[in-house]
């Protein structure tokens, strides 16, 4: 039984057994769908620079991270720095870490503001494609074989460059530690929603299940599915097993 299979065939048992469920999650459906149409992420910020995240991820990353406490988030996709400076304040709050942010274009303006904010102590950033190999070099050079690691690649959302990116990102994180692949959402909206290059059968969640095809060590967290409801990575909470 594949993932996709497992999953329906526990949402299934669920609605018997609680047949109000049902209600919640057509309507969590119904607001991923016209949320994600009306760019919904683009309203939050976090201290002060915008996150482009759903409010529901951004509290899952709050759980896993403080439970977890890593020593190193490794962020590919950096945009305006708001996800960057979240991940760092809640390290602050814990009392270690670095968050290392990759990104192909990092824009002045916004190199300046991510720079100049008091998080940025925590935070190291690389321009260049997150699966050019010397930069992936870069971020290797910084993990310790003792580090806890937590991995997330939120950069260009193609089935071949997520599933690039897993193959080069996914030994860095630790047993027991999470990669979370977001927008993997993407497969679940109509097609031709996006005037970007990933579509439906072309995105982050078809390079999930492929990656997951060979890779053993790590399986879906559906818990956390189950929970949120509301996410732009829905089957992207990876969990690392062995």
């Amino acid at each position: 039984m594949n993932p996709v299979e497992q999953f329906e065939l526990e949402r299934e048992e669920r609605i018997r057994t609680y047949p109000e469920i049902d209600d919640l999650v057509s309507a969590a459906q119904q607001f991923n769908l016209v949320s994600n149409r009306e760019k919904y992420s683009y309203n939050f910020s976090w201290m002060g620079r915008p996150i482009i995240q759903y409010p529901q991820d951004m509290i899952a990353m709050q759980e896993l991270i403080w439970r977890i406490k890593p020593d190193i988030i490794v962020e590919t996709g950096i945009a305006h720095g708001g996800s960057l400076i979240y991940y760092a304040s809640i390290l602050e709050l814990i009392g270690k870490g670095r968050v290392i942010g990759v990104d192909i274009d990092i824009r002045e303006h916004n190199r300046l503001e991510i720079e100049a904010h008091p998080m940025y102590k925590r935070i190291t950033m690389y321009q260049g494609s997150s699966i050019d190999d010397n930069v992936v070099s870069k971020v290797k050079a910084i993990v310790k074989p003792t580090d806890v690691v937590i991995v997330l690649l939120d950069s260009n959302h193609t089935h071949e460059h997520v599933f690039q990116e897993l193959l080069k990102y996914h030994e860095m994180v630790s047993v027991g530690s999470y990669l979370v692949v977001f927008d993997t959402i993407i497969e679940n909206m109509p097609k031709g929603m996006y005037d970007r290059p990933w579509d439906v059968g072309n995105n982050a969640m078809t390079a999930v299940f492929e990656f997951l095809k060979n890779n053993k060590n790590f399986e879906i967290d559906y818990q956390i599915d189950n929970k949120l409801l509301i996410s732009v990575a829905p089957k992207g909470y990876l969990k690392r097993i062995n």
